[in-house]
């Protein structure tokens, strides 16, 4: 159905343009938009006129007019007055009624079928058969969007995002649940992680005073070239939603692309995880370290293992680093400076993350 905001909107337009009074109500005589205060009293008189097998009446002096969607009433336009010029307006606005209501149904139904692509609710030859139907490109170049907003939806945020964004007809903005917004983005035969990285940030940008104590996130997928493709794309954007808040908590844009080993370890058994994690440290945790060895841990892995360069940014000497990484292999029994158990490491630190955050979700 039409928004109130935009029946509010016609109503206001024609009322500046032709200085009349006109009111929306619907098939129960309530009324939806009005540019006059009081329009409630004609809401007994719209309910009759709703009764009657006419497709207009003039009641009390006053024009009403049905609008339907698809053989069904949808709406009624009311005008003030039922001379000449009062009974064109009100007609005028009856046949913008009409549009919109075509405009919405039009919307609707391939926004129905976005939701039912992005869910596998459709069989392959339904996706071609629809898309042809709804004049949708079965080939072009998409990619989906996921951006949680931290906060449950009100009702105008998909509008918001499809204004701030620029959509052209390609593009597609719904939901399927009651905090994340999907986007569906056409990215033409150029587009590519630099164009969806400014949506995304236009998008953030757009929600900055969202409510205290939450903060919106975006994530994609690879970029698909058939329309079938486009649920395998949602899934990656979920996921990488899933697993940047674990191994990405500092970034709000996420890409499927960049979480290499992180998506493994996601898709892991717990049970399988703290064996592992016994295997490795026996009853110790990485968090019974002190602050200087998880310090010299993590400097340690961004640069590559370089002995060198790291102590040059802990501002300590070689030595110093050298003795601290002796003390952690008699600890844990890894070498960081070998490779293989510089892997097994890290990738114990990763599924510590993971466990952390899949016990702290259980509560």
């Amino acid at each position: 159905m039409i928004s109130n905001q935009v029946l509010q909107k016609t109503v206001d337009g024609l009322g500046e343009i032709s200085k009349g009074n006109y009111a929306v109500l619907d098939s129960d005589g309530t009324v939806l938009a009005s540019t006059f205060d009081g329009a409630g009293e004609y809401s007994v008189n719209a309910a009759q006129v709703a009764d009657s097998p006419a497709d207009s009446m003039v009641i009390g002096g006053n024009e009403y007019i049905k609008v339907n969607d698809a053989d069904q009433l949808a709406y009624i336009a009311l005008g003030l007055g039922d001379g000449s010029e009062e009974v064109t307006m009100t007609r005028i606005l009856a046949f913008q009624l009409s549009q919109l209501v075509v405009a919405y149904r039009e919307r609707f139904d391939r926004d129905q079928f976005i939701k039912n692509l992005l869910l596998d609710n459709l069989l392959l030859v339904d996706i071609y058969n629809r898309s042809k139907k709804l004049h949708v490109d079965v080939e072009a170049r998409r990619v989906t969007m996921v951006v949680e907003l931290g906060f449950e939806k009100s009702g105008d945020e998909l509008d918001k995002v499809r204004s701030v964004i620029g959509m052209n007809p390609r593009d597609f903005v719904t939901a399927v649940d009651e905090q994340n917004i999907i986007i569906v983005k056409d990215l033409g035969l150029d587009g590519g992680k630099e164009e969806i990285e400014k949506t995304a940030q236009t998008v953030i940008d757009a929600f900055a005073d969202n409510p205290e104590g939450t903060s919106v996130r975006v994530s994609y997928g690879t970029i698909v070239d058939e329309i079938k493709e486009v649920s395998r794309s949602y899934k990656e954007a979920m996921m990488a939603l899933d697993v940047g808040k674990i191994f990405f908590a500092d970034k709000n844009i996420i890409a499927y692309s960049v979480l290499g080993i992180g998506r493994l370890i996601y898709q892991l058994p717990l049970p399988l995880c703290k064996m592992f994690i016994s295997e490795i440290f026996g009853d110790r945790s990485p968090d019974d370290f002190d602050e200087e060895t998880i310090t010299t841990i993590n400097k340690f892995f961004e640069n590559s293992l370089n002995v060198s360069e790291t102590s040059r940014q802990l501002y300590i000497h070689r030595n110093t680093l050298v003795y601290r990484l002796d003390k952690l292999q008699r600890t844990t029994g890894l070498d960081l400076r070998v490779f293989d158990d510089a892997i097994t490491f890290k990738i114990a630190l990763m599924v510590v993350e993971y466990m952390k955050y899949m016990e702290d979700q259980s509560f």
